[in-house]
């Protein structure tokens, strides 16, 4: 493993969210293989490659330590090759969470370390955010896991299967995680989304946003949970967690992250993004 680069000064944000004495690690999984794109974490984005963008949001948000995890030696040769640490992982694991838990033991994490769970197709992923779920977890610490939502304010997304929404208790533990609109609107909702052009007023909806804080000693022991059957019926892994009592603690970000690229077009997108920022 190469040695990390000194990691850049926390971004600007919230009281929370520039705490200096925060301490936390990021784990970065990168696979080789995609089905919608191939090569995704190598594939050139304003001439470098979009796991070397992953990385430096990464670094931007105060980390400690940060480590790409891959199974894939073309990954490692080219991380390394811009100064990353990188772990090498099994290529069996089926889930990002299965191979964040052997880095966490095979770097020999703290059982009360706080690992962020950033994914290696996320080119501009805002620091902020990184460092908010890492505090929020840290904040709360009968909670095992944290992650950030966001309002949601547009019917076609509370009711597309595709948005995955959360729905929170008075001190912002989830409740529950749905592919459904939760909370469900009796009156509003009686036809579905059909003619309906604005959600009610004096509700929040939330989207869930997918970056996860992880404690070490919850990481190593959430794989070998057995799963939820709320879990496989929404395909959503989170519900395990709450299936099996681990709170989870669900900030509203302070930044909403653009999507994350899946897809030939989502990689084009990502580029205007890049060259809108230069200018």
């Amino acid at each position: 493993m190469s040695k990390p680069p000194h990691p850049s000064p926390p971004p600007p944000g919230g009281r929370e969210v520039c705490d200096a004495a925060l301490d936390f690690r990021i784990a970065i999984p990168a696979r080789y293989a995609s089905t919608r794109l191939p090569g995704k974490p190598l594939r050139l984005l304003a001439g470098r490659p979009l796991i070397e963008h992953v990385y430096q949001r990464a670094l931007a948000s105060g980390a400690v330590e940060v480590v790409i995890a891959t199974d894939d030696p073309r990954i490692q040769q080219a991380a390394e090759g811009f100064g990353a640490t990188v772990c090498m992982t099994s290529p069996n694991h089926p889930s990002g969470t299965d191979r964040l838990a052997e880095v966490a033991a095979r770097l020999g994490w703290p059982e009360d370390a706080i690992v962020v769970n950033v994914q290696g197709d996320e080119p501009h992923l805002p620091p902020a955010l990184i460092r908010q779920v890492a505090a929020g977890l840290a904040a709360h610490p009968d909670a095992g896991i944290a992650t950030v939502c966001a309002r949601i304010t547009d019917p076609d997304e509370l009711f597309d299967p595709n948005m995955v929404k959360v729905t929170r208790d008075a001190q912002d533990y989830a409740l529950y995680f749905s592919r459904a609109p939760i909370p469900w609107h009796r009156e509003a909702f009686g036809t579905g989304r059909e003619g309906l052009n604005r959600l009610p007023t004096g509700v929040a909806w939330f989207r869930h946003i997918g970056l996860y804080a992880y404690r070490v000693a919850v990481l190593t022991r959430y794989p070998l949970l057995p799963p939820a059957p709320a879990e496989r019926i929404e395909s959503l892994e989170q519900l395990r967690a709450l299936w099996h009592g681990i709170r989870i603690y669900v900030a509203e970000a302070v930044e909403t992250p653009p999507p994350g690229v899946d897809t030939e077009a989502d990689l084009a997108r990502a580029e205007a993004h890049c060259q809108a920022s230069d200018e």
